[in-house]
């Protein structure tokens, strides 16, 4: 091989680093190419074309966050030595084996991947050292597998050839460091690599949120939506994953499997003209942000004017007495769309190994539905778009899709702007009926309220307007579908993600939790009013109820038509709470406090002692049923295909 020529430019620290990084992206490169071979020769797929490339180049985004993170030191050490005039061969050559020895586990994670991710079917992540307190058993197990020698092969020529490039640059930029140092330059240079890399680091420019998981997912390949992940991204994203989602144990495992089981049973019929809609009726299920039930007027006089939605509920199926499972958006969208509850302040949407969930998405994919989501902001906030796409949404509108002069705030568009792109979306969907969630956002600070838009707010108070203008773009939004073909034809149901805190006698506010909940089809369900406890997760089973009676329920919800439920129950981080029709159950995890109130007539009394037996049996159910979740979400349980 051929001597490398030095490097005599006061930069070539910097022509090293550059140079290093390139061949990182190459490596990884190739192992990615090697696991698409080993899937594509497995599965004989086909088709892949375009979104293949796609998810190279989201392969290579992934790879330069990896990349950054191993070059962030090494990047300010050799800035500093160079600029002091550091000139011994030594201090260079610690940062040379210090990048190399980072990129080689880099390597081997990468081969070490392949296997996992062609059996486990996602990528490497904590779960691969559950065996490692039988290390071995585990060499045992890899000596006895022939192609898991072919990979340790892999990773072995892959190292000889990175050893040798290495050297080749190391020889070139850092052994014969020299150059006439000119500070301001080197000081400029320096500066703009150290911006450059810690937005590698983050592997996005958008401020709102860094790269997360659901960024490689962009279609509905979950070979393709993987492929793009680097092993050592995912594998310390799981880590860090693992040390705030630490198990629960609130009841035994088997116990809550039979409050769970009870209550599919126990309840009773509810004995009343079930409503049955005409088959390929379209459903539009609106989430709207912070929607408290205590902030409309049609629950409660004293709220700022919100017409659109009382009049939608006076048309429409109105529960009364509904129920958000969390206080995150994150929990609406999840509960709302998957009828799973919020297990505490566990964030399911963010797994790495993103679980596959039975809900409403998958049941109208199955009936030859197209499955859509809007949201007015980032879609990789919370990692929705990613946890949508792996769990049968085929369409994710956001940010990205709307004219950069109708992003007004962080929150993206306001919500009279994504009700017209709604309308417009909807409109092209004429081959099949269609699902379409819809998540507003313009009652949640930063607060933007449109003043070109000939309409304006009673209130005084910001946070009232807010409430007005959300009101009014919902009556927008039911303006334009009325002159649609499509409308006499759609269930449009009205939920909140969550409410809001207010002015709440308890220490977990009701407020949070108590929220409109709305089946609006005028052509179809005739106006009502329901007093019954419903959940937010209710939803999917009492949908899915009116158009597939027949379709299997194996949800935490409840079609309301056909059951009633005996309590509520939802959590609050680090809280849990259960009603009845007169009992509010609260039980703190931090302390193990617990309390009962009468919360109709928001008695801050706690009757715990004189109601024991009532508050045990809301207590064992509360805790029977987020027990249930979190074992189903650990053991992967949550899939109904």
């Amino acid at each position: 091989m051929k001597k490398a020529t030095p490097c005599k430019s006061q930069f070539s620290h910097l022509y090293y680093l550059l140079s290093v990084y390139a061949v990182g992206i190459v490596a990884f490169a190739l192992f990615r190419c090697i696991n698409t071979l080993v899937f594509w020769l497995k599965a004989d797929q086909t088709g892949w074309g375009f979104d293949l490339a796609r998810a190279f180049c989201m392969g290579w985004r992934f790879d330069t966050v990896i990349s950054c993170y191993i070059l962030a030191l090494p990047l300010l050490y050799l800035f500093v030595i160079k600029l002091i005039g550091v000139r011994r061969r030594g201090f260079y050559l610690g940062a040379h084996i210090f990048i190399m020895v980072l990129y080689m586990v880099s390597f081997f994670a990468c081969a070490a991947d392949i296997p996992y991710f062609n059996y486990f079917f996602t990528r490497l992540n904590v779960s691969a050292l559950a065996w490692m307190d039988s290390p071995a058993f585990v060499v045992k197990m890899i000596v006895e597998e022939p192609r898991f020698l072919l990979y340790l092969a892999v990773f072995l020529i892959f190292a000889v050839a990175y050893v040798l490039a290495m050297r080749r640059l190391y020889r070139k930029f850092l052994k014969e460091s020299g150059g006439n140092i000119q500070y301001s330059k080197q000081i400029v240079v320096g500066l703009l690599l150290v911006g450059i890399c810690f937005l590698g680091m983050r592997g996005r420019i958008a401020m709102k949120s860094p790269i997360r998981v659901g960024t490689a997912y962009f279609c509905n390949d979950p070979f393709l939506n993987q492929l793009g992940l680097n092993p050592m991204y995912t594998f310390f994203n799981s880590i860090k994953e693992s040390r705030k989602n630490k198990d629960i144990h609130l009841i035994d495992s088997d116990a809550a499997a039979d409050v769970y089981a009870r209550q599919l049973v126990d309840n009773t019929l509810y004995d009343s003209n079930i409503v049955q809609l005409r088959p390929n009726t379209n459903v539009v299920v609106v989430i709207m942000e912070s929607m408290a039930a205590c902030r409309v007027t049609h629950f409660n006089p004293a709220a700022p004017p919100t017409p659109q939605l009382d009049s939608i509920a006076a048309h429409g199926l109105s529960f009364e007495n509904a129920y958000s499972a969390g206080i995150h958006t994150y929990n609406g969208i999840y509960s709302t769309l998957f009828s799973f509850p919020a297990v505490l302040d566990h964030h399911s949407m963010k797994k790495t190994d993103i679980p596959v969930m039975c809900g409403m998405p998958h049941h109208f994919k199955a009936h030859g539905y197209h499955t859509m989501y809007f949201t007015t902001h980032d879609d990789q906030f919370d990692n929705v778009a990613g946890f949508l796409y792996a769990n049968d949404i085929e369409q994710v509108v956001s940010q990205k899709d709307y004219p950069a002069d109708e992003v007004k705030s962080t929150l993206g568009v306001p919500d009279h702007v994504l009700f017209r792109h709604v309308v417009e979306e909807l409109d092209k969907a004429k081959d099949k009926p269609f699902f379409a969630a819809v998540m507003t956002a313009s009652y949640h600070n930063p607060y933007v309220l449109p003043d070109d838009i000939g309409w304006k707010p009673q209130s005084e108070s910001m946070d009232d307007k807010m409430v007005e203008y959300a009101d009014w773009s919902i009556g927008e939004f039911m303006r334009m579908a009325k002159e649609r073909p499509w409308f006499e034809n759609t269930l449009f149901v009205f939920v909140a993600d969550h409410g809001v805190s207010g002015n709440s006698p308890y220490d977990m506010s009701l407020n949070y939790h108590h929220m409109p909940m709305i089946f609006y089809c005028p052509s179809q369900i005739p106006p009502q009013t329901r007093s019954q406890l419903a959940l937010q997760i209710d939803i999917g089973p009492t949908v899915l109820g009116m158009l597939f009676p027949d379709d299997d329920n194996s949800t935490f919800g409840l079609d309301l038509q056909r059951q009633r439920r005996q309590y509520a129950f939802f959590s609050a981080d680090d809280k849990i709470g259960v009603l009845d029709s007169a009992r509010f159950y609260r039980y703190r995890v931090a302390d193990a406090n617990e309390a009962l109130y009468f919360y109709r007539s928001e008695d801050v009394e706690n009757h715990i002692d004189a109601e024991r037996p009532q508050a045990d049996a809301m207590r064992e159910y509360g805790f029977g049923m987020i027990q249930h979740a979190f074992d189903r979400l650990k053991n992967k349980k949550t899939s109904c295909r």
